[in-house]
C-alpha cells in the first residue's frame, strides 16, 4: 500500500525590495526537495499582492483584489502544512505576512507549521510572533526552527552564505513538522 506523500507550502513571508526571504526560502526549498519525503512547494507573497485586510480598495481595483485574495486562500488550502521563512522586523513578524495570515482561517485549521527566520537573531522573536498568531488559527507549529543570522550566514548581511551547521536544524524541523502533519491530517 502507497501512502501519499504530504503537501507542504514554504510560503516566503517579505515581499520587501532587496529582500533575503527569496534566496533563504529557495535553499529551505532545495534541502528538503532532496529529502524526498514529501511534496514541497514554494508560495510567495510577492504573487498575489494583496490589499491591507480592511483597506477600502477602490472599484476600479475591487475585481483585481478579489482574485489575489481568492487565490491565496486557495492555494493555501492545498497544503498539509507550512514551512514560514519569517523575516524578522522590530521584533516582529513582518506586516506582509502577518496581513497574509489575516486573509486566512480554515484554510489553515488542524495543519503544521514549521519556520525559518533570519535577522538579528536568527528572526526568534518573528517565531515567537508567528505562534501566537498561528495558535489563534489553529495550527499547530513544531518546536524546532531554522535561524540564519544576518551577521554570520550572509556575506555584506545580503549575499546568503548559510553555515553548514543548520542542516541538522532543518531536518529535525522537517521531520517534526512531517510527523505532526500526518497526524493532523487525520483530523481533516
Amino acid at each position: 500500500m502507497s501512502v501519499e506523500k504530504l503537501k507542504i507550502g514554504i510560503v516566503v513571508g517579505s515581499v520587501r525590495k532587496g529582500r533575503n526571504a527569496e534566496a533563504v526560502s529557495k535553499w529551505m526549498f532545495n534541502f528538503a526537495s532532496k529529502r524526498n519525503d514529501a511534496d514541497y512547494e514554494l508560495v510567495d507573497l510577492i504573487n498575489y499582492r494583496l490589499p491591507l485586510l480592511g483597506q477600502e480598495i477602490p472599484s476600479e481595483q475591487e475585481e483585481e483584489a478579489n482574485s489575489a485574495i481568492k487565490n491565496w486562500s486557495e492555494k493555501m488550502d492545498t497544503y498539509d502544512g507550512y514551512i514560514f521563512v519569517t523575516p524578522e522586523y522590530n521584533h516582529a513578524v513582518g506586516g506582509a505576512l502577518k496581513n497574509a495570515l489575516d486573509y486566512l482561517n480554515p484554510e489553515l485549521n488542524n495543519k503544521a507549521a514549521g519556520f525559518v527566520g533570519y535577522g538579528s537573531l536568527g528572526g526568534a522573536r518573528a517565531h515567537e510572533n508567528m505562534r501566537l498568531i498561528l495558535g489563534e488559527l489553529q495550527v499547530a507549529d513544531v518546536s524546532t526552527a531554522v535561524t540564519f543570522s544576518l551577521m554570520a550566514d550572509f556575506e555584506n548581511m545580503s549575499l546568503f552564505r548559510p553555515a553548514a551547521y543548520h542542516e541538522g536544524n532543518a531536518h529535525k524541523m522537517l521531520d517534526q513538522l512531517l510527523a505532526w502533519g500526518g497526524a493532523l491530517k487525520t483530523l481533516r
